[in-house]
């Protein structure tokens, strides 16, 4: 069932309003898993009850409602897939609302009498719960994800290599930026970053940036100078990007500090626009996605 116009507001409003209650406090929703004691070894990517990752906001929605409410466990599933896994949800529990885009084919007579086609998008919610939610599931989905080992010389070798696939144009210089003038990429020498994570967690956000290039995405989030709203819209993306690289390469994405200044910028856009968080998310996800596409198969 599609739904109302209002309620698909309402929808976005209340997404966006937790976002920026979390932002007036400092926290940035995206990177609550990290900051959350007992979750921040072991951040996953939130998963369906057939293991294939959610995408997009409802990554941030699931990484969210996990540290605020202690799930160290990654499935999530609603009532009825819980029951068809021989699970129970326990009684009093309280579900999390996620969301599901989609679209109408629909023909309509045009003014000249000729059948033209719509594609009319639509929004829906639905409730899920978290395994750590569920009594009587398989013992597959009450495992917690193994913590990661830091400073592993064979997981830093394959972020080299899962980098160095995308074929961006990287080079040694004074700060960590992108242009789209040269399409080139600078980054610090590694010997200035405090940890190899937050090297890592650097160019991943820069490298989200070079997705945005008209031979690649073609993202054009209206950036006319340095400050301006445009230019917060694209940082959004590129803050949301980099972390969900992070959680699919397995990293702790860079401290939330270094972005501190973006917080007042992206609150002002947030305001102006409801539906900028699901916007910016889907342009990470489809950002991440593109890198990963470069990957040899």
């Amino acid at each position: 069932m599609i739904q109302e116009p209002q309620i698909q507001t309402d929808i976005y409003t209340r997404v966006t309003n937790k976002i920026m209650s979390d932002l007036e406090r400092g926290n940035l929703t995206w990177r609550q898993p990290w900051n959350s004691q007992n979750m921040s070894a072991t951040v996953n990517l939130p998963l369906r009850w057939n293991n294939i990752p959610y995408t997009g906001i409802n990554t941030i929605i699931l990484w969210a409602t996990a540290a605020e409410k202690n799930y160290p466990l990654s499935h999530w599933m609603t009532f009825n897939q819980a029951i068809e896994v021989k699970g129970a949800v326990v009684k009093g529990e309280k579900g999390t609302q996620i969301v599901y885009a989609d679209h109408l084919i629909r023909e309509e007579e045009g003014k000249d009498g000729q059948t033209e086609t719509r594609k009319i998008p639509f929004l829906k919610t639905y409730t899920v719960f978290n395994a750590s939610q569920i009594n009587g599931l398989p013992d597959q989905f009450y495992t917690a994800p193994k913590p990661k080992q830091d400073n592993c010389p064979q997981r830093i070798a394959e972020l080299e290599e899962f980098f160095a696939n995308t074929k961006a144009d990287i080079y040694i210089g004074r700060e960590a930026s992108y242009s789209q003038l040269s399409d080139r990429i600078q980054m610090p020498p590694l010997e200035s970053f405090d940890t190899i994570e937050d090297y890592y967690a650097i160019l991943a956000h820069e490298v989200t940036h070079w997705t945005k290039h008209p031979t690649r995405l073609n993202r054009d989030l209206g950036r006319k100078q340095f400050g301006d709203e445009g230019y917060a819209k694209e940082e959004l993306v590129a803050e949301i990007g980099a972390c969900f690289l992070a959680a699919y390469l397995g990293f702790e994405p860079m401290p939330e500090e270094r972005h501190a200044a973006y917080i007042q910028h992206w609150l002002k856009a947030l305001k102006d626009d409801k539906r900028l968080i699901f916007s910016a998310a889907s342009y990470a996800q489809k950002a991440v996605e593109f890198v990963r596409s470069l990957q040899p198969s």
